[in-house]
């Protein structure tokens, strides 16, 4: 079962700093709803830097079932699997220069330069239309102050920052189209005009944009809508200011119909990253969303393979966690199913219903670390009762165990002596193995 750890905190270090309820698996974020994730190394550790959706408060007067939101969190983690979240670092309220009944904070992004962190905002302004703010702090979770006024000569969306092998510093934002503005030493203000990127396809909203250099390349990112909802496309060029030539497609439209997908890309320790949103938690309304990050890898030519979206995300899994199946790599072609635990309460994560004989779920990388855990645990509940198999690596791999549980509407926690238990980062195939359909919560090695 997928609970906030912060519960499990002293009250007055949780008021600080809270364990969240976070995964190796996406979505990355459990207890609240995110978007429009930006990830940067800081200080040896990924900090990411979301937009945070909320249900609209009783005062909110403004577009109904649009996007609302207050304020930002930042996220934390040296691996990909267990996140902090450093709390709240700026809300609306705090913005001198924005209408604080807006609800329009949205995606955001932070960068360091000369010692100091800038985070580059959206809101409304008080005197209308969206601009584009300035937060800074002398770490990277904060605490953040607010400028006192907008950047001046920029209007738009979706702030993005480069700052480039020579120092100088690029915006980059939206409005319908990309723009880029280069940044005054200060980081405050823009030298010159904001320019379009106009050599783009032309069909459809393009915004979002994020860019990157890699191995004197230049991409532009972005989403853009050719049919019916966004997908992520890039462009490419040898400055930063273009012009960029399109390129290709990074991430298709979400099968789950999602309007919006916005993102990054980053790479931390080897690997190349996309961090992306949908709407796992809230799949009836896509202004609640909920962020993801999946592995990106590029071709020898430079060109970005496409990403294939996964449940499993990128983080490693101790073996004696509660291992969410539900985040499966593979499946069989029938016979699984998930669901949520309890449909009032999609925070509290899904559930795998095995209804097949021999219909199985794949789940990779579980770290065993040195092995030789006792026995096998599962959270899991079968009506009629019913058995479940776990092998190791592939479908006829090692036996690790047979796990009966027991008849009965409950949940509840089954155990079994578990088998030869390796060392080291293997695969899980979980199996019915009997003719009883079986629902899963968690499997754990103790």
């Amino acid at each position: 079962m997928k609970l906030s750890l912060r519960h499990l905190l002293p009250v007055s270090v949780a008021g600080l700093l809270q364990a969240t309820a976070a995964f190796a698996t996406n979505p990355l974020i459990m207890d609240q709803f995110t978007a429009d994730p930006t990830a940067r190394v800081f200080e040896g550790k990924v900090y990411v830097y979301p937009s945070h959706d909320i249900k609209a408060p009783p005062q909110y007067k403004g577009r109904p079932n649009w996007f609302v939101m207050e304020d930002y969190h930042v996220f934390s983690s040296e691996n990909l699997t267990d996140w902090t979240d450093h709390g709240v670092i700026l809300k609306q309220t705090d913005v001198q220069w924005a209408d604080p009944t807006a609800y329009s904070m949205w995606a955001p992004d932070s960068v360091f330069k000369d010692g100091k962190y800038y985070f580059y905002f959206p809101a409304i302004a008080k005197s209308g239309g969206f601009r584009i703010g300035v937060a800074i702090a002398d770490r990277p979770y904060g605490p953040f102050k607010p400028e006192a006024t907008y950047i001046e000569g920029v209007k738009g969306i979706d702030p993005a920052v480069l700052i480039d092998k020579d120092g100088t510093a690029y915006l980059y934002y939206s409005l319908e189209k990309l723009f880029v503005a280069k940044l005054k030493p200060n980081m405050l203000e823009i030298d010159g005009e904001p320019a379009v990127f106009d050599n783009l396809p032309k069909k459809g909203l393009q915004e979002g944009p994020f860019v990157f250099e890699r191995n004197g390349i230049y991409y532009l990112t972005y989403p853009h809508v050719e049919n019916k909802t966004e997908r992520l496309e890039y462009a490419t060029s040898s400055s930063p200011m273009g012009p960029f030539k399109w390129a290709g497609v990074i991430l298709d439209e979400a099968q789950s119909g999602c309007w919006t997908v916005h993102h990054s890309i980053l790479d931390y320790k080897g690997q190349s990253y996309l961090f992306y949103h949908d709407k796992d938690l809230s799949p009836a309304f896509d202004k609640n969303r909920a962020i993801r990050a999946d592995k990106l890898f590029f071709n020898a030519d430079g060109t970005i393979r496409k990403v294939i979206p996964t449940l499993r995300g990128v983080g490693l899994v101790e073996a004696k966690s509660e291992i969410q199946i539900d985040r499966y790599s593979a499946t069989s072609d029938a016979g699984v199913a998930v669901s949520f635990l309890d449909e009032s309460n999609p925070h509290a994560g899904w559930k795998t219903t095995f209804s097949a004989a021999k219909s199985w779920v794949r789940f990779n990388e579980v770290d065993f670390g040195q092995g030789g855990q006792k026995s096998i645990q599962v959270r899991a509940r079968a009506v009629g009762g019913g058995a479940l198999e776990i092998r190791l690596d592939k479908q006829d791999g090692p036996v690790l165990g047979r796990v009966e549980v027991g008849q009965g509407s409950d949940w509840r926690t089954a155990s079994v002596v578990a088998k030869n238990i390796p060392a080291g980062v293997h695969d899980l195939i979980v199996t019915q193995a009997g003719a009883e359909a079986v629902e899963v919560d968690w499997v754990s090695f103790r």
